[in-house]
């Protein structure tokens, strides 16, 4: 047996800490500057739906090089265009200004040269799990709470900030930790998986190659649910984090209060993450399911009614402890039921969905808070929620989730 070797495990997930801290700071800053420059969620809703729309086209491009050029390259050039454009943020904003439309641009090119980090990651995860000697849950577990825990970190950083030294200043900070974060990834030094290439990808032209995944995925019906389930959710959910919740704090006037709620219900997803390997043991993958996405129904209908910030922050552990096994549970299925070499383009894809949604979906909901305002919209999302959690958790389909679990 060879020797245990823990280095580059532990260096990704310091690597992923240190980018999500910077990468959940941008996702509180962004709607909030947008609110803040012309008071309107709608604009808010825009702005994230107009950056989206690169990511959307690119990831599975992206997917490609991941696959072809290697998991631990792309994350170190993702991150590092990633962090140039979070300082030409701050800087133009502190020698010419920036209108939103400018902000837009910027965030535009932000995504296009940043929209591979973390696919890269998660794609690499199995290379460091095996020279770790660890299971891939316990694998996935660690990841996606150390990813948890710096989301929850970054917005807490942010409002604190914002507060402070204002929003564009804050960028300064969320550059210095994409660098960081490069240079973390610089240390890792693993060998990446790949078995022999496919004879139906040798000649095909690069857009052919990229979308791959696609195929991938509808030929796997374990993969094809599980994705299913997380494209309902991040077009209905995601625009109370992104869109709701900002208009909400912004007219009580309360950065630090949205600052600490995303960073509680952050905290939590780090614990439910954890538990993952211990639930495993106990639930098949398809009970996980259809627990979490019940419990996230169950924490976000109260948290609709707007009620104080300690009732808020206590439904938000409820949501957050439901979501934690979600991603855990993805990364799983995709590694164990995808060759190596494909792993890239179907973790890609999954970012596709994850952008698509909110794309759809993230205007129409700035327009309805607007509209209607968020006492109206909030709770409404959250009865569409439950409605998706009950027809996905009771799909006969689910069952093919539990082909992925570890056999003794």
């Amino acid at each position: 047996m060879s020797q245990r070797n823990l280095r580059p495990f532990v260096l990704l997930q310091a690597a992923s800490f240190v980018s999500l801290v910077s990468g959940s700071m941008t996702f509180m800053l962004m709607p909030w500057i947008a609110i803040q420059l012309t008071g309107s969620a709608v604009n808010a809703g825009l702005m994230v739906t107009i950056t989206s729309i690169p990511g959307l086209i690119l990831s599975p491009v992206m997917g490609g090089f991941i696959d072809r050029y290697g998991r631990r390259r792309v994350a170190i050039l993702s991150e590092l265009g990633s962090a140039v454009m979070n300082l030409v943020i701050a800087v133009l904003a502190a020698v010419i200004g920036l209108s939103l439309p400018a902000l837009i641009a910027i965030a535009i090119i932000k995504t296009i040269v940043g929209s591979g980090v973390m696919s890269a990651r998660k794609s690499l995860v199995p290379d460091a799990a095996a020279v770790g000697n660890l299971t891939l849950e316990r694998a996935n577990s660690i990841h996606e709470s150390v990813a948890a825990a710096g989301f929850a970190t970054g917005p807490a950083i942010a409002s604190i900030l914002v507060s402070s030294i204002g929003a564009f200043n804050t960028f300064y900070v969320v550059a210095a930790l994409g660098a960081v974060a490069v240079l973390i990834t610089l240390a890792i030094r693993v060998h990446e998986q790949h078995e022999a290439r496919d004879a139906e990808d040798e000649g095909r032209n690069w857009l052919s190659y990229s979308i791959q995944g696609f195929k991938v995925v509808f030929e796997t019906p374990a993969i094809l649910t599980i994705m299913s389930a997380f494209l309902v959710l991040a077009m209905i959910y995601l625009p109370t984090e992104m869109v709701v919740l900002p208009s909400w704090y912004q007219s009580i006037k309360q950065p630090s209060g949205l600052g600490f709620l995303l960073s509680v219900m952050a905290i939590s997803t780090t614990v439910g993450s954890l538990l993952f390997e211990r639930v495993a043991k106990v639930l098949s993958f398809a009970n996980i399911l259809r627990v979490a996405i019940l419990g996230v129904s169950i924490g976000m209908l109260p948290m609709s009614l707007l009620p104080a910030q300690w009732a808020m922050l206590a439904f938000g552990v409820v949501l957050g402890l439901a979501w934690g096994p979600l991603p855990v549970l993805l990364n799983t299925v995709i590694q164990r039921l995808i060759p190596a070499n494909k792993r890239g383009r179907v973790f890609s894809l999954e970012m596709t969905l994850w952008t698509a949604g909110p794309m759809i979906s993230m205007t129409f909901a700035g327009m309805a808070v607007d509209a209607f305002g968020v006492r109206v919209v909030y709770p409404a999302l959250a009865v569409l929620v439950l409605i998706a959690s009950v027809i996905v958790s009771t799909r006969k389909s689910l069952a093919d989730l539990n082909r992925a679990e570890l056999v003794d």
